[in-house]
């Protein structure tokens, strides 16, 4: 038998993979990579609102293909090309320094902020001002494991399709709503019409996280506002919200970083929602 046939360096589908490395390839054709077996397999099986794949191409490696068969079933099955492409090829168009023999092409997936509001979320991380794509990927994921709803990225964030933010995420991407490109004035009224409570989180709050937990104040719908990585919220945003709240601090460290705080104060406030009349039901029982 002979081996298969493994597509072109100078394939005008590998230039066209390779592209869209670069923010302004992706917002023109509105697609972007997803890396490693995880991604790719959360995107075959992620849907548009009308049904259709997100994912359209993948790149696979022979070993891959032969080490990761399920995945590329499920991406035929999905209605993605599928392409074999030597090691340099999957290297020339990965973002990774070690790639993982899978490279997909997927549509651009972000939901328009009015859905979001339409589904009276009851927990949503709003990212102002965070420009590290690691970071942005990385809190995206905690907002999927601590249950939230949705998260909005303002427009002063970081592209949310960046792929170093795509590998953060590690498939959370495609698992909850995410609204990108809003400014932050218009998140905070939206989320405040909808009924949500907007709390933003800065080390220099006057309210502390574990006395709000005490207080049972934190069960109904909230919105977690999370900052800059270096200077954390202007004071324009941290006006706008209904209470500045801080991660108390009981040992020596100086701070906690952007990813830690925010895993914090969102499992907080899910625990918080989870359990009847609030936290203080549970430490008082």
């Amino acid at each position: 038998m002979s081996s298969p046939e493994l597509i072109s360096p100078r394939s005008a589908r590998v230039s066209a993979a390779r592209r869209l490395a670069k923010r302004n390839f992706r917002g023109k054709d509105r697609l972007f990579l997803a890396e490693g077996p995880q991604a790719v397999r959360e995107a075959a099986g992620h849907r548009a609102a009308g049904g259709q794949s997100t994912l359209v191409e993948l790149f696979a490696t022979v070993e891959a293909a032969e080490r990761y068969a399920d995945i590329i079933g499920e991406a035929r099955t999905a209605g993605a090309r599928v392409h074999l492409a030597s090691e340099e090829v999957i290297a020339d168009i990965s973002t990774t320094v070690t790639p993982q023999g899978l490279v997909g092409v997927c549509r651009f997936l972000d939901t328009p902020f009015e859905d979001v509001l339409a589904a009276r979320p009851k927990l949503v991380a709003v990212l102002a001002h965070v420009r590290d794509p690691g970071n942005a990927g990385t809190v995206l994921r905690c907002a999927d494991a601590a249950g939230a709803e949705a998260v909005v990225l303002t427009d002063a964030s970081v592209d949310l399709y960046n792929p170093k933010a795509v590998r953060a995420s590690v498939g959370s991407l495609f698992h909850l709503p995410v609204a990108v490109g809003v400014p932050v004035e218009r998140a905070v009224a939206g989320l405040k019409d909808a009924g949500v409570r907007i709390l933003a989180a800065d080390g220099a709050g006057d309210r502390d996280l574990d006395q709000e937990l005490d207080k049972g104040s934190m069960g109904g719908p909230t919105a977690w506002v999370f900052g800059n990585e270096a200077w954390g919220l202007p004071e324009e945003t941290r006006a706008l919200a209904d209470a500045v709240v801080r991660v108390p601090i009981h040992g020596q460290a100086e701070s906690l970083n952007l990813a830690t705080a925010a895993a914090v104060c969102l499992y907080a406030s899910a625990r918080a929602q989870r359990a009847s009349g609030g936290c203080r039901a549970v430490t008082e029982s």
